[in-house]
């Protein structure tokens, strides 16, 4: 596979793969994309002329199943990440599909179970993109701050606010499943930097527009909450505080703490800056190093993981069961009345 061309599908060329991953792959020497299916005939058709694409399917099936495909993107939306992206290991292919991995754990468990029974074949999540630059710096400076007393992540912003805006498939469990708002890909992050899962979460949440018009007729049920809130403890007695909201107007705010016993990290992820504030000491901004900074390499990361074995990092299936974990961990904890979750 190193000399040779590889050939690429696409199954699902949503927004992230119309602007990321067609054209990030395309400009990649030795890689060719030969077969698209997206939702209708008519979207794969265009997607097909746009990007100037050989093979149009009929459905996704006949992509995993390709001859001619050696590796398969799913840029679907997560109800069909699992079924995806078993079929596509069970065809020899390797796989890059979009977050959020699935719709729920059992799922994401059978994708992880079905990728290491092909440890032959790559299978990589597109990672949470917001902290890319900063990660390698937050986690050096971990141990400036010392023993860790509180994680707090805040992610709010006003699109459910509006209670005559349109039904979105993120509101709707049949697509999205158990991916609850910004949760899971806020979550990775933390992850990176600590390495480290909370003991237990607990959650509440609610929605407060109960109906909404879909764009194309009629009305459906808003399945998923429209603001959530989390807590939980780490075993070395951390606590964790997360606050998710679609429904704040004004500044909508993204920002990550981690405060510890000799000072605090702060990461405002919308400005894209990052803060140490000693104990004792003023706040001082801290830049990442050049070598720092890792910045978007999705495709690059996948083809070389092909072509050279290269691990995959950003981001493995067993991260992803980590995070879909906790994600199905709030889920339960919030339609349950707010009980406790062991993780």
């Amino acid at each position: 596979m190193a000399n040779a061309t590889l050939r690429i599908g696409i199954v699902g060329a949503g927004a992230n793969t119309r602007a990321r991953h067609l054209p990030l792959l395309q400009k990649i020497p030795g890689v060719r994309i030969v077969m698209v299916a997206n939702r209708t005939a008519q979207s794969s058709q265009a997607v097909a002329k746009e990007f100037g694409i050989p093979g149009v399917a009929r459905h996704w099936r006949e992509v995993v199943a390709a001859p001619d495909v050696d590796a398969v993107v799913i840029g679907t939306w997560p109800y069909l990440h699992a079924e995806a992206t078993c079929a596509a290991l069970a065809n020899g292919k390797h796989v890059l599909t979009e977050a959020r991995m699935a719709s729920h754990l059992a799922q994401a468990e059978t994708m992880f179970a079905a990728a290491k029974a092909r440890p032959h074949l790559v299978a990589q999540i597109v990672p949470a993109p917001m902290s890319l630059d900063f990660d390698a710096v937050i986690a050096a400076h971990l141990p400036t701050i010392g023993t860790l007393r509180e994680v707090c992540v805040t992610h709010t912003g006003g699109q459910f606010a509006d209670a005559t805006a349109p039904l979105g498939w993120r509101q709707e469990f049949a697509l999205s499943g158990v991916n609850t708002l910004m949760l899971g890909i806020n979550y990775e992050m933390v992850l990176r930097w600590l390495g480290e899962d909370p003991v237990w979460v607990q959650a509440d949440a609610a929605v407060f527009t109960k109906r909404r018009r879909r764009p194309e007729g009629g009305e459906g049920d808003v399945e998923i909450p429209e603001s959530v809130s989390v807590l939980g403890r780490y075993s070395g007695g951390a606590r964790l505080v997360m606050h998710f909201s679609g429904v704040e107007l004004g500044q909508p705010r993204h920002e990550i703490r981690l405060n510890g016993e000799r000072g605090a990290l702060r990461f405002d992820l919308g400005a894209q800056k990052l803060w140490l504030a000693p104990l004792g000491g003023a706040e001082v901004a801290i830049e990442p190093a050049a070598e720092q900074r890792r910045g978007w390499r999705v495709e690059e990361d996948f083809v070389a993981s092909i072509r050279d074995g290269a691990p995959v990092r950003l981001t493995d299936f067993a991260t992803g069961v980590r995070y879909m974990r906790l994600t199905d961990a709030v889920w339960r904890s919030w339609s349950d009345g707010g009980v406790r979750i062991a993780l």
